[in-house]
């Protein structure tokens, strides 16, 4: 027996971080929110999942300075509201080879511009302070000490949890099958039924292109494979997050990792690892290469992390640039799309309110204009 054609102010499809930190924060505000999630809540087969997630404002970009530093007073907000802890300051080290792509000079003048406190080290300062790190002369580092680790599946209950205290309705296993922009709103069909809402916001990740290609509108994306990987270090109590920060090694290919976090491990991975795959034909098993390759430079780099004990993975859906996008549709400008590029976790708070801001008031007072909506994806 099917639903009959319901009403919300909003619909929500997709409830990843970011689709729940818009259901959250509409919910909050007093809308009629319906969220809808193809799969069951805290599912593993996207990127919001597992145990840890780094925030940091350290980019070498000024837009995601600025939204990073609005993101933190949103996560402080959601901490005080629901009474959970949910981020852990650990500081951390952007490491940056001199011969590299990437120029350290960008994250001094992104930070600076924002007032963000940093500190530039060279290889002897790292090494001094940091003995697990063993780097080359030619490498330096942005110290900044707002770095840390969110709890990612703990996070998205969070916020699922509270949107509903807030009078959301969540339903999981209820795929959407089709937006139908109307010019008073948008019919959203799904196999139960039919509902209306004034507005939708689309954070369906690897899944958007789906409802955006019948309304002419899809987005290019590329979609990957990823893995994270823990290693289980003879000395744990060196990997502390007192004595060993989360870090990022920014050159042609990028590494991250993670100080201990609720077990004697540290988490590393390698960034964008070029693991092409789609949602129907990823596999979730791991690639013996990509782990290899993660063990050498983990050898290398951090020798002191011990073997590896277990890799586990998510999926990746990458935009031009790996821009965000944020905003409505130019010719739909009732659906908002929201798509993080695989590094969004860390503003899940802030782009939740930024699309309540949106659906509700028709504008936010977040500069997020470095994040629209761009070109369709050509066709064929």
């Amino acid at each position: 027996m099917t639903r009959s054609t319901e009403n919300a102010d909003v619909v929500v499809v997709g409830l990843g971080a970011l689709g729940s930190a818009a259901a959250h924060h509409l919910a909050r505000r007093g809308a009629r929110v319906v969220a809808l999630e193809q799969f069951e809540l805290g599912h593993v087969r996207g990127a919001s999942h597992d145990t840890s997630r780094i925030v940091r404002t350290s980019y070498g970009a000024g837009e995601y300075v600025r939204l990073a530093k609005s993101a933190y007073a949103d996560w402080a907000d959601l901490e005080r509201e629901t009474g959970e802890r949910l981020l852990t300051r650990t500081g951390g080290l952007v490491l940056i080879p001199d011969a590299g792509p990437y120029s350290i000079d960008d994250f001094s003048t992104s930070l600076g511009r924002f007032d963000v406190p940093f500190e530039l080290l060279d290889a002897d300062q790292v090494r001094h302070r940091f003995p697990q790190f063993r780097v080359g002369d030619d490498v330096r580092a942005v110290w900044t000490a707002d770095t840390g680790i969110a709890h990612a599946a703990r996070t998205v209950a969070t916020l699922q949890l509270h949107a509903r205290v807030h009078g959301a309705v969540l339903r999981d296993r209820t795929p959407v099958r089709a937006l139908e922009p109307d010019g008073g709103g948008v019919v959203v069909r799904t196999d139960d039924g039919t509902l209306r809402a004034r507005k939708v916001v689309l954070a369906a990740d690897a899944w958007a292109n789906r409802l955006l290609e019948p309304l002419g509108a899809a987005i290019p994306l590329v979609c990957m494979q990823e893995q994270v990987t823990y290693f289980a270090p003879a000395d744990p109590a060196a990997f502390d997050r007192a004595r060993f920060p989360v870090w990022i090694w920014e050159d042609e290919q990028c590494f991250y990792g993670f100080p201990t976090y609720g077990e004697p491990t540290v988490k590393a991975a390698r960034d964008v690892s070029g693991n092409l795959t789609t949602p129907e034909e990823r596999t979730f098993v791991h690639s013996p290469e990509l782990l290899e390759e993660l063990r050498g430079f983990v050898g290398r780099v951090v020798p002191g992390a011990g073997p590896d004990v277990r890799t586990v993975t998510c999926q990746y859906a990458l935009t031009p640039d790996r821009r965000f996008v944020l905003g409505p549709l130019t010719r739909h400008p009732d659906v908002l799309v929201a798509l993080g590029a695989g590094h969004a976790f860390k503003f899940a708070p802030a782009v939740g309110r930024v699309l309540a801001e949106l659906a509700l008031d028709g504008g936010t007072a977040e500069d997020v204009s470095a994040f629209g909506v761009p070109a369709p994806a050509p066709v064929g």
